[in-house]
């Protein structure tokens, strides 16, 4: 096993695997400069491991080494300090508690801290670790079993309250200290009632409104806590009176520091324990009784004067509002409770379910739900009050309170379900026996439903305590154990219906999500529920047609919107499985609907909100409406010939029509929700022989042409959902008008959203219409049409768009992308040689474009466009450029290995498409724009493997021609397009740089350096654009390397930018003409060299022209 040495090995500390530290052989003075050098990195490992705090282990040796260097009477006070931040490290990640107990506590050890302690500084701010660590130290020597006065009767008083008063930062660890010194049998009977005086003086002078106070406050109060949980009873019950006096004139409940609350409550049940005598009830639960003697009637008395005080603090504890401060309440609740007799423990029961009222917070059901707890898990909750806190545990269990955009109540549900698992452990199952269905159905309900995680998880841990005594609880427990219901989908969707096929459940279950989720404050919830119903509806269908629907309609049009809002879903949802469940058995819908049932669902849209109102108002009504046509039309409900389409038809055609007012958000749910309707709608009501499908088609067509870009999108997508029969004769002008909709025309450029849906509607409408060879081209997809198809469709790959949202164009891309493919793929499924070679040589050549690409979304979708179709073989898809070289390159497996949204992976596959003609131009184009992007990885990446790919054709001088053919090419037809020849001219410098062309560079006048300037100087002509001009600097004197006329023409060019208008361009042009000079020393004449270079250094380009005219000459 490798060891890890961490400064000198010989004087140092090493590091062992898993973070340990070993030992190592050396003197103490030596260790000093040692340690101080390893300081950070032991202080950086230490860290690392205060997850796994045992891997800091053995300790033994470590303390024992820094106590040497600590004792030692040679080492510096700089050493000693050392040392004890060191041990501050450790401590910090073993834990004080577990390091208490390896520091030394004999007799001659209390001396020497003492002696420490009083050397101290508490002005010292860089010293404080020292000044911790001897105070930890001091708490376990003071707990040596002999008596300090042979040591020195006066340590105590130096070394205790007088530290109190200037170490404010360490006071609640003090005066803890203090509290376990004075109730040592030898210093209790001299300082105990000195010390509490003190400390009751000190903290009714101190105030929580200032920070001092509240540290003050906070040592006190731990320090009474300790004295009243380490002390005898004996020795505190004389002073109990006057502190529970103090702490009540405090008013600690007030203050706005919850540790102080928290402390109060901590102190107020120490106090009741005192008063009361630590005898166990005996009328406790059967397994939790123990033998106790007889509570006299005097005590009685004596209890009843204190417990009122004492209760009615902890309970209002119970109403805090922090967890902690609740938390202590409920415990101190517990174990009062366990001293007291049976009638006032019932009391106080009674007074803990006095929190479970409407009126109350949800926190006080949190502190009460935790306070019942307690009582039931220490056996004070008799089964005779399980018929009053049972049903108060089931509201628990569902309460959800709904604050302004969230809820609170999750708490609750969650102390609820530590309730449950608490009885669980309390009572025999013959006790919870009359509650077992109730609280099962409460569990499951809480562990399959409830919205937050953590609630499902408590309720799947509480319900499998009690699985053999719930109903089929063994079963339920494999299928929604702790991990299963960590997923929500999953609970609502799956394991739901699993848990719901148990008759048991299955009622309550449909009741809870009929009861409390539909109206959910959450609409995620809402609709998780009424899928649920959905799915639940075949375990009780006729519950589900004559008790939940009738109980639903009315709630369609109530004044509640989000109960209106689920109660819609929720009828469409139940109505469409029932009629899946009456189709499989050769019925209608009307089997399980009545006539006033069905009466009610055509209702709902004449009775509901109206459709402007909807749009403006609340966008989630109108989904839910066209989600209610939707499943009404799917379940061929009897409305045929009824005014009730038109209606539905008009809100469709509305919402269509008017998404631009709806929400970003909602936008694309209701697009959806009303294109799924009219679906549906035109399958099921328009197929008979009349005007409707003709007018409602050219009514579409003609709002392609809308002002509003959401308009064209819905009607885009509403076409691409119409079917056969509406398309049949009209489909030419269906697509014509979804040509004009993806063009690119100035008018509407930013239209990218509405271009986008019109290629996605072009693929459904084809997949709509069929495939035909020799059918008319009106009606099917055939040779006349399918020009015009990939016209559009390839037309919507080249969308570069770009505005203030970014490359909005991208989106067009990869909807063009899809539609290619899914075009593609149904083409050559039905009838293949529609695809003409032409069509898929474009096709393929604007595939290995997008997929060299530099955005790796869309690079990584091409890329799977291009083997989905490469690979495709039901049949082979025809005219594929190179295919045999294609799948050399790209073999099968690569569909599933590679990973194209790694640059690293992908380019180095796609640059040798560079070696085959027909793909050189395209793939160099993706390349282009990747090479010189701006990402650092794609950068990179892409231009190593252009770079080895040149390397290797860099002899082959009719490769490399037809490379440089090729590179100027795309130079010459992307001239001006920023979005190119940006790129291009970063990538071109970056050739020249790594000598690509040096075949060429001896040849005087090369026409591609001649070719490639007048390029670049055409393209920086009257541009101001200085990323632009930056770019042709490093790219003109690159060229410098070329020989011939070439040369003077570059640099005549240089010297033109070194007269530029901008500062910034001469500054550039200057320094990188300096650094060219300097690799090519033939450039300039020997002669003049020197005072070029020292004119080009040395002048401030920022200034006048004239020492451009001076190197002009020279």
């Amino acid at each position: 096993m490798q060891v890890k040495y961490i400064g000198d090995p010989t004087l140092s500390l090493v590091c062992v695997p898993y973070g340990g530290l070993a030992p190592c052989p050396g003197s103490v003075p030596a260790l000093h400069p040692v340690l101080a050098g390893i300081e950070a990195n032991v202080s950086l490992l230490l860290q690392q491991n205060k997850l796994s705090p045992s891997c800091v282990s053995p300790l033994e040796w470590m303390l024992s080494l820094l106590l040497e260097i600590i004792q030692d009477e040679n080492s510096s006070p700089s050493l000693i300090h050392l040392g004890f931040k060191f041990l501050y490290r450790v401590s910090k990640v073993r834990g004080p508690k577990y390091f208490l107990r390896l520091f030394p506590h004999e007799v001659s050890d209390v001396q020497p801290v003492l002696d420490m302690l009083s050397l101290q500084d508490p002005k010292d701010h860089e010293t404080w670790e020292t000044r911790y660590m001897l105070l930890l130290w001091l708490s376990t020597t003071c707990l040596i079993p002999f008596d300090l006065a042979r040591l020195d009767g006066t340590l105590l008083q130096q070394t205790t309250q007088q530290k109190c008063l200037s170490w404010t930062e360490f006071s609640p660890l003090i005066v803890v200290e203090d509290s376990l010194l004075v109730i040592r049998p030898d210093v209790k009977q001299k300082r105990l009632a000195d010390f509490l005086d003190w400390n009751l003086s000190t903290f009714a002078q101190a105030s929580y409104q200032t920070m001092e106070g509240t540290i003050i406050m906070d040592g006190m109060l731990q320090s009474l806590a300790q004295l009243f949980k380490h002390g005898k009873r004996d020795d505190m019950l004389p002073y109990a009176p006057t502190v529970l006096k103090c702490l009540d004139n405090s008013n600690l409940s007030e203050s706005n520091q919850t540790i102080l609350r928290k402390l109060g409550v901590k102190l107020m049940q120490r106090l009741g324990l005192t008063f009361l005598k630590p005898k166990i009830a005996k009328w406790r639960q059967s397994q939790f009784i123990a033998k106790v003697s007889c509570i006299t009637v005097f005590l009685l008395v004596f209890y009843f004067f204190f417990l009122f005080t004492q209760t009615e603090q902890l309970l209002v504890g119970l109403k805090d509002k922090d967890t902690i401060v609740r938390w202590s309440a409920a415990k101190g609740i517990g174990r009062v409770t366990s001293r007291l007799p049976k009638e006032l423990a019932d009391e106080v029961v009674g007074s803990v379910l006095d929190c479970f009222s409407f009126q109350e917070t949800d926190n006080a059901w949190h502190g009460g739900c935790l306070a019942l707890a307690e009582l039931g898990r220490r056996g004070l909750l008799l089964p005779s009050r399980l018929p009053d806190v049972v049903p108060v545990i089931l509201k628990a269990l569902i309460y959800d309170e709904k604050r302004g955009a969230c809820s609170v109540g999750s708490n609750v549900r969650d102390a609820a379900c530590y309730v449950c698992w608490a009885f669980a452990r309390a009572y025999e199952p013959s006790a919870l026996k009359p509650f077992v269905n109730q609280i099962a159905s409460a569990l499951l309900i809480a562990a399959v439903f409830d919205r937050n995680v953590n609630c499902r998880r408590a309720a799947s841990v509480s319900f499998n305590v009690e699985r053999g005594t719930f109903p089929h609880g063994i079963e339920i427990v494999t299928a929604a154990d702790y991990f299963a219901v960590g997923i929500r989908t999953n609970c609502f969707l799956t394991i739901s219906v699993y848990v719901a096929s148990f008759a048991e459940y299955t009622k309550p279950m449909i009741d809870h999500l009929v009861d409390k989720k539909i109206n959910h404050w959450d609409g995620a919830i809402r609709e998780l529920a009424t899928r649920s119903l959905h799915n639940l509806t075949p375990l009780a269908p006729e519950y589900m047609a004559h008790t939940v629907i009738p109980k639903l309609l009315p709630l369609t049009v109530g004044m509640d919107l989000h109960t209106r809002h689920g109660s819609i879903l929720a009828c469409a949802e139940i109505t469409h499985a029932l009629y899946r469940l009456a189709a499989a058995q050769d019925r209608s819908v009307g089997a399980y609907l009545s006539d006033e049932a069905l009466e009610g669902l055509r209702n709902i849209h004449y009775k509901g909100v109206g459709w402007r109102h909807l749009l403006t108002d609340c966008s989630s009504f109108l989904f839910s409406v066209c989600l209610l046509i939707e499943k009404l039309s799917s379940s061929q409900i009897p409305f045929k010939e009824d005014a009730i389409i038109r209606e539905w038809q008009r809100l469709i055609d509305d919402s269509l029509k008017n998404l631009h007012l709806c929400s970003a958000a909602a936008k694309p749910k209701i697009k959806d929700a009303a294109v799924s309707a009219l679906a549906a709608l035109c399958n099921e009501f328009y197929k008979r022989v009349d005007g409707t499908a003709i007018a409602l088609v050219s009514r579409y067509v003609s709002e392609l042409e809308n002002p509003e870009e959401m308009t064209r999108c819905g009607y885009a997508l509403g076409l691409g959902a119409l079917p056969h029969f509406m398309l049949h004769g009209r489909l030419v002008q269906v697509l014509e008008g979804l040509r004009k909709a993806a063009s690119i025309r100035a008018k509407d450029a930013r239209f990218a959203e509405a271009r986008r849906d019109a290629l996605i509607a072009i693929a459904r409408v084809c997949e709509s219409a069929g495939v035909s060879p020799q059918g008319p081209a009106d009606s099917v997809v055939c040779a006349g049409n399918v020009p015009l198809i990939y016209g559009t469709l390839l037309e919507g790959v080249c969308d570069y768009t770009v505005d203030s949202r970014g490359d909005v164009g991208a989106w067009v891309r990869q909807a063009a992308l899809t539609s290619l493919m899914k075009v593609t793929v149904l083409l050559v499924q039905n009838c293949p040689e529609l695809i003409t070679p032409d069509i898929s040589s474009r096709m393929f050549c604007c595939l290995a474009q997008q997929s060299a690409e530099k955005i790796d979304c869309f690079r990584a979708h091409a890329g799977h466009v291009f083997l989905t179709l490469l690979h495709f073989e039901q049949p082979v898809v025809p005219h594929i450029p190179y295919r045999e070289e294609l799948l050399k390159i790209f073999p099968r497996t690569d569909i599933e290995t590679l990973n194209w949204n790694a640059p690293s992976q992908a380019f180095p596959r796609i640059t040798q498409l560079l070696s085959l003609p027909i793909y050189q131009c395209p793939t160099l184009l993706g390349l282009t724009v990747s090479v010189g992007g701006l990402t650092e990885s794609t950068v990179r990446h892409s231009g190593q493997s252009l770079f080895s790919y040149l390397e290797t054709i860099k002899q082959d001088r009719r490769a490399l021609t037809e490379f440089c053919s090729t590179l100027l090419r795309i130079f010459r037809d992307h001239q001006r397009n920023d979005r190119v020849s940006i790129p291009l001219l970063k990538m071109l410098d970056q050739m020249l740089a790594n000598g690509c062309f040096e075949v060429f560079t001896a040849e005087d006048n090369h026409s591609f350096s001649v070719d490639l300037l007048g390029l670049c100087k055409e393209e920086i002509k009257k541009s101001k654009d200085i990323q632009k001009l930056r770019s042709s600097i490093s790219v003109f004197c690159g060229l410098v390397q070329f020989q011939g006329d070439i040369r003077k023409k570059v640099l005549f060019q240089l010297l033109l930018l070194l007269c530029h208008p901008f500062p910034v361009i001469r500054t550039t042009t200057a320094s990188q003409l300096y650094e060219t000079l300097l690799m090519y020393d033939d450039v300039i004449e020997p002669e003049v060299i020197d005072e070029v270079m020292t004119i080009l250094s040395d002048t401030n380009w920022g200034g006048v022209r004239t020492s451009r005219h001076r190197y002009c000459d020279l």
